[in-house]
């Protein structure tokens, strides 16, 4: 008998054919193989007036790969549809049924959560028909975000000159926006702290005025300060010494939001790099005599975790640590838009440990391993028991607060320490009543600070919150304002560029009752709902439709048009009118008959100064368009090519020192 499993990664099909005979053969659709087409109304590609029937058309590159699937058909007795665990999975396995025409054909659809030989064999057992619930969810997000996106990006191309707009994308970029006015609108504040300085059993300690009496101190100019200052003595006197137990829990295991937060603040991996490190690391890594996959599936919202697995956890952390570090149970809270369709994201087997497999990872993938490996099991074990310490010292009515912790018992800090950051540690001993000598009062000027800017990883947990997206799109919709220049990075954090906030704006102003944070996350529950049937997909879109075309109706005749602005120049090409458009490093003056014509006007800022080595030309600024320094400003000759000298800085000025 002849078996064809069809996955849509080639490394998936190569880890799954090693742990089956001959009798099956593994073949790959290599991601999706169909799309909507770009025809109808609004080249939305659905029949608008027959439920929102889609209209889809076979992807250019994937011809061959189909002509290739459909002999293996001919060929197997039976075919197993093994995509990923998600709506898109279940999505790509419905278009292999329909383009490979398996309604009259002996099929299953198989589904597992890690590659492995007995999940993968457990699947085999376990077939089920393509639930059609879960491919009308897909199609639904498809098609809304091809109406959003088709409509608000050619509105915007041609009214204000931005590239795109969309469902969530959109409601990203007001989210960084919307942060960047607060920022621009606050007002720092003046404030004042004192300190007192001083040495105990060789150790250097800082301590912080917090009190005076009973009641909290705050301090707002010099002149208060200098008014505490001046009334201190020489006499530091401890007046009170607190200690309080608490238990410090572990943290769930990752889902896809916070493996994507936690390696963006550790390791400074952007959200598409991190996930490409877990795909390989779940599709298949080859080891000494084995390729297995070493995680579960990483694109999760559910913290749960699968009975084997919590059983192999207990007998791995009683035989290498202990009984008491074992919590003995394993509680999880179902979360606001929580789809709990797959586990978290865990080690398919605690045999492979991080060391144990470093030489067969690179180290991106070790680093990413390592946090998932332990972050899991740490899940299970029992808490930390930390002793806090609080000093108060006494000086003339003042009081002082020094605080510290010290571990009683590890718990899972045995294992997870290295990646934890700590609070704080241990005080030397004080007593009761001890005088302190050598104490120095330290006063510092401050000022409060503004909302901070979000990093990408804040920004992935922030529309995690407030339900916007799903752990597949926030990669892609943190990418896509990259890619559209809507922001630019500085220090690690997103800055809108004036497009951004010009886009953001305009959506706000004409787009405000769909693109908002509470009507988008809105439309996931409605997803999701269709997803297990509640909601009927067609109707819904026609709800979202309905209200949305009026609004790019009446936006489209009152926004304001402001690009392309003409210019009373010509193309020295063709003769067309010059144009300034919007790039990717700003504006420029362009031939308005792109892209019939390709000319550019080349706007050089000269500096004046000789080029060094022909000297003949002068140095102008340019900015580099390609390769690592893309975007960065450079200094060139301008008699390139004849002259091909460049400088990173200008040669004999202060910006070269």
């Amino acid at each position: 008998m002849s078996n064809l499993i069809i996955v849509e990664s080639p490394a998936k099909s190569q880890t799954i054919s090693k742990y089956l005979g001959k009798e099956y053969v593994v073949a790959s659709s290599k991601g999706h193989i169909r799309d909507l087409k770009k025809q109808g109304f609004g080249r939305f590609g659905v029949d608008i007036e027959n439920n929102f029937k889609p209209m889809y058309r076979v992807l250019r590159d994937k011809a061959a790969v189909i002509r290739e699937l459909k002999e293996a058909v001919k060929k197997a007795d039976k075919v197993y549809l093994a995509t990923d665990p998600d709506r898109e999975g279940e999505a790509i396995s419905w278009h292999l049924y329909e383009v490979l025409e398996l309604a009259n054909r002996n099929y299953e659809r198989i589904v597992f959560n890690e590659i492995t030989k007995p999940a993968l064999l457990k699947a085999l057992e376990n077939g089920r028909d393509i639930d059609i619930d879960l491919v009308h969810s897909q199609e639904s997000r498809r098609i809304l975000d091809r109406i959003i996106g088709f409509s608000l990006s050619s509105l915007l191309q041609k009214k204000i000159g931005s590239k795109s707009a969309g469902r969530v994308q959109s409601v990203a970029l007001k989210l960084i926006v919307d942060r960047e006015k607060e920022i621009r609108a606050f007002v720092p504040e003046e404030y004042w702290e004192i300190y007192i300085d001083f040495v105990k059993n060789a150790e250097k300690l800082r301590a912080k005025l917090t009190q005076r009496g009973d009641e909290k101190i705050e301090l707002k100019t010099k002149a208060d300060t200098d008014e505490v200052l001046s009334t201190l003595t020489a006499a530091y006197r401890v007046r009170e010494i607190s200690r309080k137990e608490r238990k410090k829990a572990a943290k769930p295991p990752f889902i896809t939001s916070t493996l994507q937060q936690e390696a963006s603040t550790r390791f400074h991996y952007n959200a598409k790099r991190t996930m490409m490190i877990a795909q390989k690391l779940y599709e298949g890594i080859e080891l000494e005599n084995e390729r297995i996959g070493l995680i579960t599936y990483m694109r999760t919202d559910s913290i749960r975790l699968s009975d084997q697995f919590i059983m192999e956890a207990k007998d791995w952390i009683i035989s290498n640590l202990g009984k008491e570090y074992f919590a003995g149970y394993y509680k999880t809270n179902k979360g606001k838009n929580v789809q709990d369709a797959h586990e978290a994201i865990r080690p398919t087997s605690l045999r492979y440990t991080p060391e144990a497999v470093k030489k067969f990872l690179s180290a991106d993938e070790y680093k990413i391993y390592s946090l998932i490996y332990y972050r899991a099991v740490c899940a299970l074990m029992s808490a930390a028991l930390v002793e806090d310490e609080k000093v108060l010292i006494e000086n003339n009515g003042y009081i002082f607060e020094i605080t510290g912790e010290k571990v009683l018992f590890a718990g899972y800090l045995r294992l997870f320490a290295p990646y934890e950051t700590s609070s704080g540690k241990a005080l030397p001993p004080f007593e009761n009543g001890e005088v302190l000598e050598n104490v120095t009062p330290v006063p510092e000027q401050k000022f409060t600070s503004p909302p901070q800017r979000y990093t990408e990883s804040k920004l992935i947990k922030k529309m995690e919150e407030l339900g916007i997206g799903r752990p597949s799109t926030y990669a892609i919709t943190v990418d896509t304002l990259k890619q559209r220049y809507y922001v630019r990075m500085e220090n690690r954090s997103f800055v809108p560029t004036d497009q951004g906030i010009l886009t953001a704006e305009k959506l706000e102003q004409f787009f405000s009752d769909i693109i908002n944070v509470k009507y988008t996350a809105e439309m996931e529950t409605v997803l999701d709902e269709i997803a297990i049937g509640k909601k009927t997909w067609y109707e819904e879109l026609r709800l979202f439709y309905d209200k949305f075309m009026p609004l790019v109706e009446f936006a489209s005749a009152n926004m304001e048009k402001i690009y392309p602005v003409y210019l009373d120049e010509y193309c020295p090409s063709c003769g067309s009118q010059l144009v300034i458009r919007i790039g990717r490093y700003g504006q420029f003056v362009a031939c308005s008959a792109f892209p019939k014509c390709h000319y550019v006007k080349k706007e050089e800022k000269t500096t004046n100064i000789k080029c060094p080595n022909c000297g003949i030309g002068y140095l102008v600024e340019k900015v580099s368009r390609k390769g690592r320094w893309r975007g960065k400003k450079f200094y060139a000759c301008n008699r390139y090519p004849e002259c091909k000298t460049t400088f990173s800085t200008l040669p004999g000025t202060e910006e070269e020192k």
